[in-house]
C-alpha cells in the first residue's frame, strides 16, 4: 500500500513549513511559547492522544478553530498507540502526527503541540516497550508501510518537526502548561535553561533537564510547589499520567488531564482571568458528554489507570 513519491515529498515539505511555524510562533521565548490576553481569548488543552483518532476528530469538532478566530489549541503526544496496519504493517499513529503537522500549518499562531516522552523518545532513539513490544519499531514499520523506501526521509522530516516543538505554554496568569513535571525538584532545582535556548541532540538523552521533565511523575505537594516556584508559575496543567477519570489533581498545584482514556477530558481556560486551582477544574469538561457537564471527581494517579510500570524501557521490562 506505498503511497507515491510526489506524496512523501508533499509530506516533507509539510514538516518543514510546520517546523518553521514553530519557531516563529508569537509569544515564543526559547522553548516556552507565552500568551496574554493579546494573543486570544481562551486556550482548549487535550493531553496524550496516543493515536486515538476518534477522539482527535471529536475534540478539533469540538475546538472548532475556524468559528473561534481567539481561540488556541494545545496537543501533545500522538505517537505510539492506536490502530495497525493490516498483517502486523506496524503502527499508524504516525499519520495522526501528520494531521497535527497540518494544523500547525493551517493555524500557525494558535495551534501549539508540546513535546512529550514518547516524541522525546523518537528524537533520541530512546526505547519504550508496552505489552512486549516496541512501540518505536512499530512505528517506524508503519512509516515504512506507508511511504516504503521514502519512508527515512519522512520519518526525518517528522523529526525535525518534533525537535521545533515548544516545550511549555505559559499564561500570563499563572498557568503553565507541560507534559508532566520533573521529580524531586524540592530537592535539587531544575534546571529551567532547557527553557531558554533551543535543544540540541543532547537534550533527547536520559538524564537530560528535557527528558526530565517530560518523563517526570513525582506527584508530591512539595515537588509541584518547587517546580512551579521555579518557572514562575500558580497552578500546573499536564498530561502524562493515565488517569481512568479523564483528570486528576494529585495536590493542590497540579491539574492531569487525559485524552487518551474512555472518559476522556479537556480544559477550556479562559486566557484573561486568573484563576484558582478549584476554578480551573470547573474549566474541563469531559469529551463525550455534554458541554454543560464537568467531570464531578478527579481521582489521585496510581488509583486512575495502569501505574507508571506500564510504560516500561527495555531494561526494565522482561523482553
Amino acid at each position: 500500500m506505498t503511497c507515491t513519491s510526489h506524496i512523501a515529498d508533499g509530506v516533507i515539505s509539510l514538516c518543514q513549513t510546520a517546523a518553521d511555524a514553530n519557531r516563529r510562533t508569537p509569544g515564543r521565548r526559547g522553548n516556552i511559547v507565552h500568551l496574554s490576553p493579546s494573543e486570544g481569548t481562551e486556550i482548549m488543552v487535550v493531553a496524550d492522544l496516543h493515536g486515538n483518532r476518534l477522539n482527535y476528530e471529536k475534540l478539533l469538532r469540538v475546538a472548532a478553530l475556524d468559528d473561534h478566530p481567539h481561540r488556541h489549541l494545545v496537543l501533545q503526544e500522538v505517537c505510539h498507540g492506536g490502530p495497525q496496519y493490516p498483517g502486523d504493517g506496524g503502527c499508524m499513529s504516525h499519520l495522526l502526527l501528520e494531521d497535527c503537522i497540518r494544523l500547525k500549518q493551517t493555524y500557525p499562531t494558535r495551534f501549539h503541540f508540546l513535546l512529550s516522552n514518547h516524541e522525546l523518545a523518537e528524537l533520541g532513539d530512546y526505547p519504550i516497550a508496552k505489552k512486549r513490544k516496541m512501540l518505536n519499531l512499530l512505528f517506524r514499520h508503519g512509516i515504512t508501510e506507508m511511504y516504503g523506501c521514502r519512508g527515512e526521509r519522512v520519518r526525518q522530516a517528522y523529526l525535525d518537526f518534533l525537535a521545533s516543538c515548544p516545550l511549555a505554554i505559559k499564561l500570563s496568569t499563572g498557568v503553565f502548561i507541560s507534559h508532566s513535571c520533573p521529580e524531586k525538584c524540592d530537592q535539587q532545582p531544575f534546571d529551567v535553561s532547557v527553557f531558554e535556548r533551543s535543544l540540541t541532540p543532547a537534550d533527547y538523552r536520559q538524564g537530560s533537564a528535557a527528558f526530565k521533565l517530560v518523563w517526570g511523575r513525582d506527584f508530591r505537594r512539595e515537588n509541584a510547589a518547587a517546580f512551579a516556584q521555579q518557572v514562575g508559575a500558580k497552578l500546573l496543567v499536564h498530561g502524562h499520567e493515565p488517569c481512568s477519570a479523564g483528570f486528576s489533581t494529585p495536590n493542590d498545584t497540579q491539574v492531569i488531564l487525559d485524552g487518551c482514556c474512555t472518559a476522556a477530558s479537556y480544559l477550556m481556560l479562559p486566557i484573561d482571568r486568573e484563576v484558582s486551582q478549584s476554578q480551573l477544574v470547573s474549566y474541563i469538561y469531559r469529551l463525550h458528554e455534554p458541554r454543560t457537564s464537568s467531570p464531578a471527581k478527579a481521582c489521585a494517579p496510581g488509583s486512575c489507570g495502569p501505574a507508571a510500570s506500564s510504560e516500561r524501557t527495555p531494561e526494565l521490562s522482561q523482553l
